[in-house]
């Protein structure tokens, strides 16, 4: 049966779910369609369009796997998916569709892509998303051999990791360490990554249709990272060879980390800051507008950081000043984990916690014991801070 907008009862009842964001019921009729799930609204929209302007992820991802297209552009003013999952300003809806095969550069009436409008209404680490994503089979050229070549850049089995390691928007030198740490596979190949890398920020500058300077810069980048790494973990493994340890107990995350996050007595962070000035450099192409942007800003005396200026040049930057909180080991935006003692640094989880306690544990805040404590009260007051200092790791690493 058809009502009068042209949608039968079910489809109705489709576009009612996504509207209450009701993920179960929405799955419940899914399972019950015979047809296409791409049927347009009166105003042109596909359910997949509506569960990305609501930001339901469950919903989007259930609706692509039903074959949802993710370039559907029958809404009146030309917004495709993407233009509303940008809109939304949730990132992870933003992936699953470009993972999709959602087309980053499509316009919509007013001639603006998914990133611009995203960028309008201030969904920064949206637009972040879409920018930093390149497909896999960009990649894959690289996993098969060319010429006379015995074996390829990079190995297969390290084609979807590499992939998601890529268009990961994070650029801090602590959360490049813990993507290669979290995916395992890479600790033995940190040449063959540089190697990559470096290959691909050459071929985005010998692009004949267009050449992407932001994303050759990028590639520099974290080829260069991932040097550093290699040569920090080639340091301590040569190291402990000689003092008779096993080398395979050497966290080399750990290890950079503390390189990173090491601060003087300023609180200045100078091994990011002189590394990453190394690295802009060392960037080969030095004709490219981003180069010059990037060396005129390091310049400045009123530069705040390097790193800052970097990510600024490789996500962009930010049309206004926000109140954006940050895990004060990775970087990572909207940490949801607190110190557990001072209640003030935060954290992404126990992992970056632990891995900047040996710089917070300088200036944590502790319970002080009572003034004039005595007798069995002051004694046991005695005992919990002795307790406290005692087990202070094991205490401290559990974020709040």
């Amino acid at each position: 049966m058809v009502n009068e907008d042209g949608l039968t009862v079910q489809q109705k009842d489709i576009f009612d779910k996504i509207t209450k964001n009701d993920a179960g019921g929405l799955k419940i009729l899914l399972s019950q369609l015979s047809g296409t799930v791409d049927f347009v609204d009166e105003n042109g929209m596909t359910p997949l369009q509506h569960a990305c302007y609501k930001g339901n992820l469950e919903s989007v991802q259930m609706l692509l796997d039903q074959g949802a297209d993710a370039n559907s552009s029958k809404h009146g003013m030309n917004y495709t998916a993407l233009h509303f999952g940008a809109l939304s300003g949730n990132t992870n809806i933003c992936l699953l569709l470009l993972l999709a095969g959602a087309n980053s550069s499509a316009l919509n009436s007013v001639s603006r892509t998914p990133a611009q409008m995203g960028a309008f209404v201030g969904n920064h680490a949206a637009v972040a998303t879409i920018n930093n994503f390149i497909p896999k089979q960009e990649i894959e050229y690289y996993t098969k051999l060319q010429g006379q070549q015995t074996e390829p850049y990079l190995p297969i089995v390290l084609l979807d990791s590499f992939h998601r390691f890529v268009i990961e928007s994070n650029i801090h030198p602590v959360r490049i360490a813990l993507n290669l740490q979290k995916f395992g596979a890479f600790s033995d190949h940190l040449k063959e990554l540089k190697k990559v890398l470096e290959l691909m920020a050459e071929r985005e500058m010998q692009r004949s249709n267009e050449v992407n300077e932001i994303m050759a810069f990028k590639y520099h980048y974290l080829g260069w990272i991932v040097n550093e790494i290699h040569k920090c973990r080639d340091h301590f493994q040569l190291r402990n060879k000689e003092a008779g340890v096993d080398s395979k107990s050497v966290d080399y995350v750990e290890l950079f980390a503390k390189r990173v996050l090491k601060e003087n007595k300023q609180g200045f962070l100078e091994y990011v800051e002189s590394t990453i000035r190394d690295c802009v450099r060392e960037f080969p192409f030095r004709e490219c507008t981003i180069f010059r942007q990037v060396v005129s800003q390091l310049a400045n005396k009123d530069c705040t950081s390097a790193l800052d200026v970097v990510r600024a040049a490789i996500n962009g930057q930010r049309g206004f000043v926000e109140d954006i909180t940050s895990c004060s080991t990775c970087g990572e935006e909207g940490p949801d984990k607190k110190c557990s003692k001072c209640k003030q640094v935060q954290y992404c989880d126990r992992e970056c916690q632990r891995l900047h306690w040996f710089m917070h544990k300088k200036t944590c805040a502790r319970p002080m014991p009572s003034a004039g404590g005595s007798g069995s009260n002051g004694a046991n007051v005695k005992k919990d801070i002795d307790t406290t200092e005692i087990s202070e790791q094991l205490q401290n690493m559990v974020a709040g």
